[in-house]
C-alpha cells in the first residue's frame, strides 16, 4: 500500500521512489557479510571493451616525460672510452598494432602487444676522452613486443587494488639520430651503441609500466565505494573479497547493502514469513548456465550482473526504520472518480455512526508500513506482501483532527522489473487485499464491504497510476559517461540477472 502514488514531501523527495523500484527486486533474505548483494561476471567481451580504453590510457600515460637515468660507456678502439648519460626521455608516439587482453587465472588480466612502434626523444650528455658534449637524440624502435600481467585483488577495506605481476618487453630495429654538439661523430658511432641502448630501453619500458600501475593503485584507494541514492539512503558497493579469475571469466562479489545516510548499522535478518517457495537461494559460482534466452542473446554480453535478494531486503529495512514509508492522504488528493472519497458522508455505508457524529466532514487518512515489506523472486514474477496500517481522522472546521478508527491493510502483489538503457522501472499487479479493524471510536466498521470497494478503486485507479509512474523508472547510479547498451533482464530463483553490453561516451 505504501507504494501508491502520492505527492512527495520535502523531507522525503525520493525515498519511496527508490524503495518501490528496489522492491521490484527480490527481498526477505537474511543479511550476512559473506553473501554478495551484487555479483558481477566479467566475460571475454568485457576485456575487449576494456582493452580499447586501457590502451588509450596506457598511451596517454607513456606519452609524457619520464625520468630515465640511462648511463653507460663504450670503448672505441681509436677514440677511447665514450661515457654517456640520458637523464629523461619523452615518448612522442606509441602505436600498438596487435594487442590482446586475456584473463590470467588466479591473478588478474594479461596484456600482450605485438609489432608496436615507439618514437621518442631525449637530452644527452657525453664525454669522449677529455671532451665533454651535450645535445639531443631521437630514437625509433620497431617490432616492440610487450607482455604484462596486472594483478587484481582487494585491500581489506573494500577497495580494489592492482599491482604489476610480471612484465617483459622486447624491441628490435632501433634507429637513433643525434642532434647538436658533435652529433656527426656520434651518428657514426650510433650502430655500436644501439644494442646496449635497446636492452636498457626494454627494461625502462617495464619500469614506466610499473610506475603507471602504482599510480592507478593509488587512485583506486581513493575511489568511492558507496553511492548516495537520495536524502535517506546510499548503497555500499565495496568488494567483499578478492575477485576470482579463471581462463574464461572474472568473478566479482560486491556487498550491495543499502544503508541510511549518515549512519551505518547492520540490518537484522528478515522475520520469518510463509512464502510459496522456500528461500534463500544461492547464486551460482560460475556463469549462469544457460544464459537467459528471452529476448534471444545473439552474442556473449559484455557484462553479467546479478542483483540478489539482500539488496532489496536492506533497502526495505533502511526506508522502514527511517520512517520513509508514511503518507498522509487528504480528501483533495484522491481522484474525483475514485469510488471511495474521504468524507464522512461517503464513509457512512461502512460506519453509520461516523456520519451521525460528524455530518459531512472531510477526513484524512494516515498510512504507514507497520513492518518491513517482504518479497521473493521466482522465475515467473516477484511475489510480495506489504503490511500497512491506516488511521482515519475527521477534520473539524477548526482544523482539529479527531481519530475515528484504525485498520490494518495487508496487500499481496506481483511485479516484474524492467530495464531500458540506464533506467530501472517495472510494473506491479495487486493480487490480494485484506483489511482488519484494530480499533474504532465510532463503532464497528464494515471491513469486508470496505475491502471490496478499495480493491475496485485500486484496480481502476491506483495500480494504473503506479505502473505509469514505475514504467518511467529512475536512472541507475553508473559512472559518468558509461551507459548500458541493449540490457536484458531475467528473473531467476532468488536473484535478478542483467545481461548487457556497455557504451562509453566521455
Amino acid at each position: 500500500m505504501s507504494c501508491a502514488p502520492a505527492p512527495r514531501s520535502q523531507h522525503q523527495p525520493r525515498g519511496t521512489v527508490w524503495l518501490c523500484l528496489l522492491l521490484l527486486l527480490p527481498t526477505c533474505v537474511s543479511a550476512t557479510t559473506t553473501n554478495p548483494g551484487i555479483k558481477v561476471w566479467l566475460t571475454q567481451r568485457t576485456l575487449e571493451f576494456g582493452r580499447r580504453f586501457g590502451l588509450e590510457l596506457l598511451q596517454s600515460m607513456l606519452q609524457k616525460e619520464h625520468e630515465l637515468n640511462l648511463t653507460g660507456s663504450y670503448n672505441t678502439p681509436l677514440l677511447g672510452t665514450l661515457t654517456y648519460a640520458v637523464p629523461r626521455i619523452h615518448i612522442h608516439e606509441l602505436q600498438m598494432n596487435e594487442s590482446t587482453l586475456d584473463f590470467a587465472e588466479d591473478v588478474g588480466v594479461r596484456l600482450t602487444v605485438q609489432r608496436a612502434r615507439v618514437q621518442l626523444s631525449a637530452d644527452w650528455a657525453a664525454q669522449l676522452g677529455a671532451v665533454q658534449d651535450s645535445g639531443s637524440v631521437e630514437l625509433r624502435m620497431q617490432d616492440v613486443a610487450v607482455a604484462a600481467v596486472l594483478g587484481v585483488s582487494e585491500d581489506g577495506s573494500g577497495h580494489p587494488t592492482v599491482w604489476s605481476a610480471g612484465c617483459d618487453t622486447h624491441g628490435t630495429h632501433l634507429h637513433m639520430e643525434f642532434h647538436r654538439g658533435y652529433s656527426w661523430l656520434y651518428n657514426l658511432l650510433a650502430p655500436l651503441l644501439q644494442r646496449t641502448l635497446r636492452q636498457q630501453l626494454n627494461k625502462q619500458l617495464c619500469l614506466v609500466l610499473h610506475r603507471g600501475i602504482d599510480r592507478l593503485d593509488a587512485a583506486l584507494k581513493h575511489m568511492k565505494v558507496s553511492t548516495q541514492l537520495d536524502t535517506i539512503a546510499a548503497i555500499d558497493h565495496s568488494l567483499l573479497g578478492p575477485p576470482t579469475f579463471t581462463e574464461e571469466y572474472g568473478d566479482v562479489a560486491l556487498k550491495g547493502e543499502i544503508f541510511r545516510v549518515g549512519t551505518y548499522q547492520q540490518g537484522p535478518s528478515a522475520p520469518p514469513v510463509v512464502l510459496p517457495v522456500a528461500l534463500p537461494m544461492a547464486l551460482p559460482v560460475a556463469l549462469p548456465t544457460p544464459l537467459p534466452t528471452t529476448p534471444p542473446m545473439a552474442h556473449e554480453p559484455v557484462l553479467l550482473l546479478a542483483v540478489t535478494e539482500f539488496v532489496a531486503s536492506s533497502a526495505a529495512f533502511t526506508y522502514f526504520t527511517a520512517g520513509a514509508l508514511r503518507r498522509n492522504i487528504s480528501s483533495d488528493m484522491l481522484p474525483r472518480r475514485f469510488p471511495l472519497q474521504l468524507r464522512t458522508k461517503s464513509m457512512e455505508v461502512f460506519s453509520p455512526q461516523l456520519q451521525e457524529r460528524y455530518p459531512d466532514q472531510p477526513m484524512e487518512l494516515h498510512l504507514w508500513a507497520r513492518q518491513q515489506p517482504l518479497l521473493s523472486c521466482h522465475p515467473d514474477a516477484l511475489h510480495g506482501t506489504l503490511f500497512s496500517s491506516a488511521e482515519a481522522f475527521v477534520v473539524l472546521p477548526n482544523a482539529t483532527r479527531v481519530p475515528a478508527f484504525l485498520l490494518n491493510i495487508d496487500a499481496n502483489v506481483t511485479g516484474k522489473p524492467t530495464i531500458s538503457r540506464n533506467r530501472l522501472g517495472g510494473t506491479v499487479r495487486l493480487t490480494g487485499l485484506h483489511i482488519t479493524q484494530v480499533a474504532s471510536n465510532v463503532g464497528p466498521v464494515e471491513v469486508k464491504r470496505l475491502e471490496t470497494l478499495l480493491k475496485f478503486g485500486l484496480w481502476l485507479f491506483g495500480v494504473p497510476r503506479a505502473n505509469k509512474w514505475l514504467q518511467a523508472g529512475i536512472p541507475l547510479p553508473l559512472p559518468h559517461g558509461l551507459s548500458l547498451l541493449r540490457p536484458r533482464l531475467s528473473l531467476q530463483q532468488g536473484f535478478v540477472l542483467i545481461a548487457t553490453d556497455l557504451q562509453y561516451e566521455p
